[in-house]
């Protein structure tokens, strides 16, 4: 039996993913952990990079990095060479570790506020 509520759930908090990540301004990185605290699941990073797994191009899941600017996700865009490439094509920068200079480059978003604003 398939739980229609969950599934909600689940489709609520992707979609939450995918409007922070969409925010990442050009040349910028954030953190799976900096997206769930956003959109107030802190603990729930690795289901950020679940959500960025699947979704589509006009997410801009390259800006996303794990904690010390490591790109983990780089697997998930077919030659893991693609995520690397597309931040530095934005002017982002690496250590001698192969990770993003977080001092630098590193783009935190505000928090998700679901309710709008009344005019």
């Amino acid at each position: 039996m398939v739980d229609k509520n969950r599934n909600k759930k689940n489709t609520d908090f992707f979609n939450k993913v995918y409007e922070v990540t969409k925010q990442i301004p050009y040349g910028k990185v954030t953190t799976y952990g900096h997206i769930a605290e956003a959109i107030g699941i802190k603990s729930s990073a690795r289901t950020v990079g679940w959500a960025l797994n699947g979704c589509g191009r006009d997410i801009p899941a390259h800006r996303v990095v794990n904690r010390v600017g490591a790109l983990t996700g780089k697997f998930h865009f077919g030659d893991p060479e693609i995520m690397e490439a597309l931040l530095v094509s934005e002017g982002v920068e690496f250590d001698q570790k192969g990770r993003v200079k977080l001092k630098d480059y590193l783009w935190i978003p505000p928090f998700y506020n679901k309710k709008k604003k009344k005019s």
